[in-house]
């Protein structure tokens, strides 16, 4: 009976000691760090869950290649890059977190929303419309949060609440005064998961707005080239950029932000904290298409977030009066300056360089001209549809 004993404890051991060796915890570090649905990718990479903040306590589960299977809570797991994770051996996981209080206020520009937190634990944010909304997801956490208090001081916010739609899952809703999204932010305070939610400009007008202008591509990253004139995607992207520039500035437009006005190599990570950081109202991506396939042509855009839809058909729907195919409004876009919830964003792919016309249409002289003035209509046809 005592060696019996003896052996059961012994085995006891050995597996809490084996799940905490197979179990590591993890805290995400580095440029954006990124959750992943899945091991799927294709030429943009896998599709994501979102952005988490720094300092977010991670559980690996498993390790595939460049990537770690992370829990996030009971039934759900994604998975991290290797690279955007540090080990944390001093964290003791705790049975059960909890959340607090949550607050609800406004400053001079921004509104914010405020979830008290035991620790920093991962989280995923959708927008919602009809009526516009933010859900917010926090995993590994169970509910104790027994007060809501919301200031007069919003101005953006119109309501706050909560649901445990998991036993460790809470979802928080905040709904919204406008029906279009301006864009918003999550990240970490201290132990405050902070939602800052931008509010709608107090005058709908295109030259009281900052524009983001984006070239795609540039230096080392060519992008695709033309099938008869070779003439390199990120060389017309600036000369297309630079043209919507002047435009926009031509027409009173005192605000307008460029990643790119030369030939330089820029990550798409650093253009993204760099308009983080400059928080323009919308952001217009200009690129060019290319496909295996050459007979298929055509303008698109694109979006991620349902929110910013209607910005990408207001300006679809311009640059098919330029007598292009049309190649479509597509969303859930994978690329990285889709990505941001910080702000409406449109990537326009204006043609496509791999198919003869519309390539002997792009380098024609007029033409960045025409394009530059129909993307202007349909940001401001998108504004009078606000007011």
């Amino acid at each position: 009976m005592k060696y019996t004993l003896l052996l059961f404890t012994w085995f006891v051991c050995f597996c809490t000691n084996t799940t905490a060796q197979t179990n590591p915890l993890v805290r995400t570090t580095g440029k954006l760090p990124a959750l992943y649905f899945g091991l799927g990718e294709d030429r943009l990479g896998g599709a994501k869950l979102g952005y988490l903040d720094s300092g977010v306590l991670l559980t690996i589960v498993d390790s595939a290649k460049d990537m770690y299977k992370v829990q996030l809570s009971a039934n759900h797991s994604a998975y991290i890059e290797k690279k955007s994770i540090q080990q944390d051996s001093t964290t003791k996981p705790k049975k059960q977190y909890l959340t607090a209080s949550m607050n609800a206020k406004g400053d001079s520009a921004v509104d914010y929303v405020g979830i008290a937190m035991e620790e920093r634990l991962p989280y995923q944010s959708n927008m919602v419309t009809s009526p516009a909304a933010i859900e917010l997801d926090i995993y590994g956490v169970h509910s104790n949060t027994n007060w809501v208090t919301q200031l007069r001081s919003l101005k953006e916010v119109k309501n706050v609440y909560y649901k445990q739609i998991e036993d460790d899952v809470v979802r928080v809703t905040i709904e919204l005064v406008h029906r279009q999204h301006w864009g918003y932010s999550v990240g970490y305070k201290g132990k405050f998961l902070v939602v800052a939610v931008k509010r709608q400009p107090a005058k709908l007008d295109i030259r009281k707005l900052t524009i983001g202008i984006d070239a795609g591509h540039g230096g080392t990253n060519v992008g695709t080239g033309g099938v008869k004139t070779q003439r390199a995607e990120k060389d017309l992207t600036l000369l297309y950029a630079k043209e919507l520039q002047k435009l926009l500035k031509k027409k009173g437009v005192a605000n307008v932000i460029m990643t790119r006005e030369i030939d330089t190599t820029y990550d798409n990570k650093d253009r993204i904290l760099f308009f983080q950081q400059q928080k323009p109202d919308l952001l217009i991506s200009l690129h060019f298409n290319s496909s295996a396939n050459q007979q298929v042509r055509g303008v698109s855009t694109y979006y991620k977030h349902i929110g910013f839809r209607p910005l990408t058909q207001f300006v679809l729907n311009r640059m098919l009066e330029l007598n292009l195919n049309e190649f479509g409004n597509i969303g859930h876009f994978n690329f990285a300056l889709n990505a941001p919830s910080d702000f409406p964003n449109c990537l326009v792919e204006i043609a496509f360089l791999s198919n003869e016309d519309d390539e002997r249409i792009v380098v024609q002289p007029g033409f960045k001209t025409a394009v530059a003035q129909k993307i202007y209509s349909g940001i401001n046809d998108w504004i009078k549809s606000l007011k």
